[in-house]
Formats: C-alpha cells, sequence, structure tokens
C-alpha cells in the first residue's frame, strides 16, 4: 500500500467512534460497526435522532463547539454522515482528537466550483461549466452551452434543491434572481443528455488502499433518488471504467472513508461526472446485503484504519426508496405474506430509518430486494403498488 497519510492509527474495536451528524446514515453506520465491537456516540440537533436510537447522543446544534469538544473528549476517532457539517468545527476537532477524513474534503466538496476543480485535477471530465456573477454572465453562458442549462448554488442543495433547469431565455433573470438570494456563488452547467445515471462508491484507508463497490444504475423520481439497480444495466467495460473513475477520484483527492461519484452516462458512452459525496450513500444501501462487505462496515474499517473488506456482489439487487408516503402501505405490507415475493423467487429486505414524522417525500427507509436477475426484483416493485401511492 503507498500513500499512506501522516499520522494515520489504527483504531481497534472496542474504541468509540464519535459522529457528526445522527441521521440514518449515522444509524446504519453504527449498527455496522457495533456488531464489529464498537462504540458510537453522534452529535446531532433533533432528539431522539435516528443514530441516537443505536447509540450515544449529543442533542445540539453541528456548529456548538463546546458539543463538539464533547465530542472529541467522548471519542476516539470521529467521522461525518453528511457533507454540510461545519468545516470549521471539523478543522477545530482535528486539533483535539482523531479525524482522519480531514477537513479539506469536506472543504472542497462542500462547494460545487471547488469540487468540479478537484475533479478536473484527478483528470476525470465533469460536465462543461461556468461561475456567473450576474443575470448577463448567466445569458452568456447559456448561449454558449445552449438551452436547457442547469444553475446551481455553489453551496447547500440536495434532493433537487438549490438548482434550475433553464429551459428558456425568458427564465434567465428569475432563475438568476431567485437562486443568488441563497447568497452563494452560482455555477451554470451545460445540460448532459444522459442515457443513464450510475455512481460508484469508493473506499480509501489512510494506509492508502482503495476499492471500489459495484456501479449502480440509479433512477430518481422528482429529483429523489427512487432506484439503485446493480448490476447496472450497462456494458461491462462501461461498469469497469466507471469504477477505474472512482479509483481515480478517490486517489487524486486523498479521500479517506467513502467518496460516492455520481456520474452521466451519454447515448455514445461518455462518462461524465455529476457529483461527489464524501460519505456513505443512498445509492450504496443495496450494499448491505448484496456485496461480501456494506458501505457502512467499509466506512467504518476506512476511518479505523483496518484492511478494507471485499467488495464483490452476492445477488443481483435492486434499492428502492421508502419515502413519507409509502411509509404506512409498507407497514401494512410487513404484517401479510408476500405472495407476490415467493412466486417471483425475491427476497426484500426492509430497513425502516426510525424517523418520527412520515412526511411526504422525506427518506423514511429503503428495501432492498434480493433477486436472481434485478427485472424480477423490479417486477416486484411494480406489483407492490406502494411506489404509486
Amino acid at each position: 500500500m503507498s500513500g499512506a497519510a501522516k499520522g494515520a492509527k489504527t483504531i481497534l474495536p472496542g474504541a468509540t467512534i464519535g459522529i457528526l451528524g445522527g441521521g440514518q446514515l449515522g444509524r446504519m453506520m453504527a449498527n455496522a460497526g457495533s456488531a464489529m465491537g464498537y462504540r458510537f456516540v453522534a452529535l446531532d440537533p433533533t432528539p431522539d435522532a435516528p443514530a441516537g436510537q443505536v447509540a450515544r447522543q449529543l442533542v445540539a446544534a453541528y456548529d456548538d463547539r463546546e458539543a463538539a469538544g464533547e465530542l472529541a473528549k467522548q471519542a476516539d476517532v470521529i467521522t461525518y454522515e453528511f457533507e454540510n457539517v461545519d468545516a470549521g468545527v471539523a478543522a477545530m476537532l482535528m486539533e483535539r482528537s482523531y479525524v482522519p477524513q480531514g477537513s479539506e474534503l469536506l472543504y472542497t466538496t462542500q462547494h460545487r466550483l471547488r469540487e468540479k476543480r478537484a475533479i478536473e485535477a484527478a483528470g476525470v471530465k465533469v460536465a462543461p461549466y461556468a461561475e456567473v456573477r450576474s443575470a448577463d454572465e448567466l445569458r452568456e453562458a447559456a448561449g454558449r452551452f445552449g438551452l436547457p442549462c442547469v444553475l446551481k448554488t455553489a453551496t447547500g442543495g440536495y434532493d433537487g434543491k438549490g438548482q434550475w433547469v433553464i429551459r428558456d431565455e425568458a427564465e434567465i433573470g428569475e432563475a438568476f434572481e431567485t437562486l443568488s438570494r441563497a447568497g452563494t456563488e452560482l455555477v451554470v452547467e451545460q445540460f448532459v443528455r444522459f442515457a443513464k445515471e450510475l455512481s460508484v462508491i469508493a473506499a480509501r484507508s489512510p494506509q492508502g488502499e482503495i476499492r471500489t463497490f459495484p456501479a449502480a444504475e440509479n433512477i430518481h423520481v422528482d429529483n429523489i433518488l427512487h432506484l439503485s439497480i446493480v448490476p447496472a444495466r450497462i456494458d461491462e467495460s462501461l461498469q469497469r471504467e466507471a469504477e477505474r473513475l472512482a479509483f481515480r477520484i478517490a486517489e487524486g483527492l486523498g479521500v479517506v472513508g467513502l467518496i460516492a461519484v455520481e456520474l452521466f452516462l451519454t447515448a455514445d458512452g461518455e462518462l461524465f461526472v455529476n457529483e461527489l459525496a464524501p460519505r456513505p450513500h443512498n445509492s450504496g444501501h443495496y450494499t448491505m446485503e448484496a456485496c461480501r462487505t456494506s458501505q457502512f462496515e467499509q466506512h467504518v474499517r476506512a476511518v479505523c484504519g483496518l484492511p478494507l473488506g471485499e467488495t464483490s456482489l452476492l445477488t443481483p439487487v435492486v434499492m428502492v426508496n421508502v419515502l413519507g408516503e409509502h411509509a404506512a402501505p409498507l407497514l401494512d405490507r410487513i404484517a401479510m405474506k408476500d405472495e407476490a415475493a415467493e412466486r417471483l423467487g425475491v427476497a426484500p429486505k426492509i430497513h425502516l430509518y426510525g424517523k418520527h414524522e412520515a412526511k411526504a417525500k422525506r427518506k423514511m427507509g429503503h428495501v432492498n430486494v434480493l433477486a436472481a436477475d434485478v427485472e424480477q426484483a423490479l417486477e416486484w416493485i411494480a406489483e407492490t403498488k406502494i411506489w404509486r401511492v
């Protein structure tokens, strides 16, 4: 292994892992790490947060430095479960505790312009883009890129928030004025007419070991991930190339832990990186039953400096998200004999996150549908009718 990080440590089971963030990713990380013998403490402002139901929880704001200091006292190593953690708090924690992921990757991936430049520096393509500071600059860029194009805030935004697909010149002024209210830089991207959306989760340890998970084919509905299909329905050579690009990004950015690399595949076989997420990712939930090592175990292994786990696929799988509007129908279905699953030969594995309020479009859980073939899993999902609610 090359490229070992300075000051890299091995944190053995029995130690306590601190998590900045107490949502579902922290919950699933704690479940995986607890099975290995680690203890967990999470910092999150929501009482009885999903991670707080399976680990100790400090109830405080993410930018509460006193609470972050308490997290440092209680934990032997600190990680984060979402990238909008205050980078200043992460930097402070580096002085008081062991934060193998550091704050530099957070700083990079919290800002779309910095992220795109880092991806390009790693030798990987992104869609053509430009920073725009006025409606006139946006108009000029839209003329170069053509319509539609996508205007995004440089910071914040997820599940389609903080962006505007501009389809007509008449929208330019309103789009610029609306997104400018966020008070951050704006970036406009050429609209990539993709055939498929893909993602690859890569892991890198402080010692420089890198492993990638099989590429997932992702389908979004209303800008929220609906399905992750694995193996992706693409040529094997494209799967290998997607994994190679994720490997290169993990190496080039000096990642520790996980990095999710979201990609667009065009009709002529080109791959462009869309976005990065330096953490476990919704599109990696399929790994929980379908791979030899889950993304959550792999993240724990990486931040604790253990050898990384083997990532090969054990079974085809389709991960389907459970949003607030799907929660009640799914609970009703759990109590019934699943004749469709028996007939189709699939095994649905249900994961619910313990969130207290089932709001529409809010991620409440997911189901990993294991099958001999992904088409059988997709048929089960269609037959349940839960996702038509």
